[in-house]
């Protein structure tokens, strides 16, 4: 347990909105991404719809990867009530089991590529393979700015910088954590059944 006696700055700042500016700006870039997937989404659609389409089936990794980005949102989740309770040594248990989970998706996202490459699918050629690799890809991107985001939040933690009385940046890596976990089971069960 953290004793020592620390300024409470974590939730308490407020704009005009009734919310931290930092999670104002967090949902702002939440909103615009789910704007961009759903663009995404709705041109696959339309494009399939157009003929020309390969149907072929996904890489088997992409299981394991879904299901690492689950286990890395709870485990995200357990961090962020560790947190709460200043439960140091669990708190650093849960963020490494989370970056674990992260860096275990996007391997798997790159091993995925390569089982498409040996199923002669590639990123030039019919559109539904264009398609699954720029979804894929683009969502990878976010991943790395989460995974980053939790190596952060670590350090912090080493620091003695994160506790019950400032849990924002948890915060904020916790909602960002399970929007992209959220959005990749999305991605991956509509590119699934919309072959």
């Amino acid at each position: 347990m953290i004793t020592s006696v620390v300024k409470d700055n974590s939730d308490n700042t407020e704009n005009f909105t009734g919310i931290h500016p930092v999670k104002f700006v967090l949902w702002l870039l939440i909103v615009a991404s789910v704007m961009l997937f759903a663009a995404f989404t709705s041109a696959y659609i339309v494009r399939r719809g157009e003929g020309n389409w390969l149907i072929f089936d996904l890489p088997s990794m992409f299981i394991f990867t879904t299901i690492a980005i689950g286990v890395g949102s709870v485990f995200m989740q357990m961090a962020y009530q560790a947190a709460k309770k200043d439960e140091l040594e669990n708190l650093k248990k849960y963020l490494f089991v989370t970056l674990f989970a992260g860096l275990f998706f996007a391997a798997g996202q790159f091993i995925g590529w390569t089982q498409l490459v040996a199923n002669n699918i590639h990123l030039v050629g019919n559109p539904s393979e264009s398609f699954v690799y720029i979804i894929s890809g683009l969502h990878l991107v976010h991943m790395f700015a989460a995974i980053i985001f939790v190596v952060v939040i670590i350090f912090k933690t080493y620091n003695l910088t994160i506790h019950r009385k400032n849990l924002l940046p948890i915060n904020l890596c916790t909602t960002l954590w399970h929007f992209l976990g959220a959005m990749w089971m999305y991605l991956y069960f509509f590119l699934l059944l919309n072959r």
